[in-house]
């Protein structure tokens, strides 16, 4: 048997692709696959903030098509990227065990705590992650910014920037762990909703692929994304505005942090919830349909 998996092309894009693989392989080593390199929208337009491009899906579209075509059989995608409504035929797949979910720095200079950051000029493509910057009030001047890791790393010099905000996850993966100046706490500094956390999509009448994709699933992980993507649905949100959760599973019970606010920063609401791991989802619903009343009252 063989199975065609689409992934975008990036260095990251792919190494996540391969891992996903590998760890198939182990559990099935009767399958062949080949990787199969899509470009989207967001690999062909560098010069527009994520947040201005005001499209949905601007790294997942290319590839979908694809899926319900039938030129690949299964879509490797960062869950973070993905829209928070399913497209009409394709469903995502069990999901495997996620990465470090925290936002980082890495920066030409030494950075030991969030003070360290007074007066930098930090670079990034996120809404999110540009006004929790600025809500740390500490005269931090930010620059937008788009490209791989890689790129972004290295516009540190040719844009002459003090730091970059990347995903720890994508690091670690990419073999850049070397490179992280700071870890920011995700229950103070919220990263988006799955970050770390891969989304193996598939046709949803594909039970075959479905089942291969069981023997790599991480129970808590499935929780999590599941919650964290309630969260999302529910406040329609998206890269046009900051939205952010992080989960963790103790004992039992999930514990939910999350972002939300408007396109222009004036609101920037923080809040937290928990409750058994069976009303995960609900929590994620619950949680921001308290920050969607709470912010009707900045407008």
């Amino acid at each position: 048997m063989k199975i065609k998996v689409g992934t975008r092309g990036s260095n990251l894009a792919l190494t996540q692709t391969k891992l996903v693989i590998k760890e198939l392989q182990e559990k099935n080593p009767y399958i062949e696959f080949e990787i199969i390199v899509i470009k989207t929208k967001g690999d062909i337009v560098h010069d527009v903030p994520l947040h201005k491009m005001n499209d949905k899906g601007i790294f997942t579209k290319e590839i979908e098509l694809a899926l319900l075509n039938h030129t690949i059989d299964l879509a490797v995608h960062s869950m973070k990227d993905m829209p928070s409504e399913h497209t009409e035929g394709l469903i995502f797949g069990p999901v495997p065990k996620g990465e470090d979910p925290r936002d980082v720095i890495v920066s030409r200079r030494e950075v030991k705590s969030i003070n360290d950051l007074k007066g930098l000029l930090i670079g990034t493509g996120s809404i999110s992650r540009k006004f929790q910057l600025m809500n740390l009030k500490q005269d931090i001047s930010v620059k937008d910014i788009r490209g791989s890791i890689e790129t972004r790393m290295k516009k540190i010099e040719t844009e002459n920037l003090d730091g970059v905000i990347l995903a720890a996850a994508g690091l670690k993966r990419a073999n850049y762990e070397d490179r992280i100046s700071y870890y920011f706490d995700p229950k103070v500094f919220i990263p988006s909703p799955c970050q770390g956390i891969l989304a193996l999509q598939i046709r949803e009448d594909d039970e075959k692929i479905r089942s291969i994709l069981k023997t790599i699933e991480d129970v808590e992980t499935t929780i999590r994304s599941k919650a964290e993507r309630a969260y999302l649905k529910e406040t329609g949100g998206g890269c046009h505005m900051p939205v952010g959760a992080y989960s963790e599973i103790i004992n039992g019970e999930i514990t939910m942090y999350v972002l939300y606010g408007d396109e222009d920063g004036r609101c920037l609401l923080i809040d937290k919830g928990s409750a058994p791991i069976v009303e995960a989802e609900n929590l994620g619903v619950r949680l921001a349909g308290k920050l969607k009343r709470e912010k009707l009252k900045y407008e």
